[in-house]
């Protein structure tokens, strides 16, 4: 899409300073519409906002309590910030447990929340919540990942229900292992817990399940971002669109 169909909307991206984010925060800007990056990382932040044009906000979502009393004044959001971690239950750290749905279930909670009044009371909204094939699918070692985007898929539909009658959609990206550094930096763990090489860990754990052996590209799962915030999606909603290489056609 190269038309400016969504000058005048305004777009709110988590973990918007790099990877899934930073990618869709370019999709939207190249379609007029100004993006609010949202990152932990202040430099990283600043940076994306004057590539888009748009302007940062520098927060922690994993802190939820001071989320609670959040009012947005957004058209479009992405719930998109996350982080992993790779170990047995038996071992899983559970403050890593907490954090990980903290960041990716509850802050998704809090920021819909925060924007649906101001997107009923406009009568048109877009939520696009990024989520993976593991919100379909679970894999050893990912308990908490998948536990949030199990939470994740649920959040989304019930929000799909609830914002119907005021204009609002609300949908699931289920992207398989994408070419991002969240993915990169996970090479080392997966070594690690499954007994193997790092340099096979692309091939034998990663890409096993995906029938269509590359990871997905950044601008493949922003253009479908892409597509559900635009009008002509307005009769998409509570779906999960995978894109992952066949991986959940098994």
């Amino acid at each position: 899409m190269s038309e400016q169909d969504l000058q005048g909307r305004r777009a709110l991206v988590t973990g918007g300073a790099s990877g899934i984010g930073l990618a869709c925060a370019h999709e939207f800007a190249r379609r007029g519409a100004h993006v609010v990056i949202a990152d932990l990382n202040k430099d990283a932040a600043d940076a994306a906002a004057s590539a888009v044009g748009g302007e940062a906000w520098v927060v922690d979502l994993s802190d939820t309590v001071a989320l609670d009393d959040l009012a947005l004044d957004v058209d479009i959001l992405v719930n998109n910030a996350g982080i992993q971690r790779v170990s047995p239950i038996e071992d899983f750290d559970p403050e890593a447990f907490r954090l990980i749905l903290r960041l990716m279930l509850e802050s998704p909670f809090l920021l819909i929340r925060a924007a649906l009044p101001g997107m009923y009371a406009k009568g048109w909204g877009r939520i696009v919540n990024i989520s993976s094939a593991h919100g379909l699918r679970a894999s050893p070692f990912k308990s908490a990942y998948v536990s949030a985007k199990h939470g994740l898929e649920g959040l989304s539909k019930v929000t799909a229900l609830e914002g119907a009658t005021h204009g609002v959609t609300s949908n699931c990206i289920n992207p398989g292992y994408v070419r991002t550094p969240l993915v990169e930096k996970q090479i080392v763990d997966q070594a690690r817990v499954h007994g193997i090489p790092e340099a096979e860990v692309v091939e034998k754990i990663m890409l096993t399940e995906m029938a269509v052996k590359r990871f997905v590209e950044l601008d493949e799962v922003a253009s479908l971002a892409g597509w559900l915030v635009s009008d002509r999606a307005g009769m998409v909603t509570g779906s999960s669109y995978t894109i992952d290489g066949g991986w959940t056609a098994r």
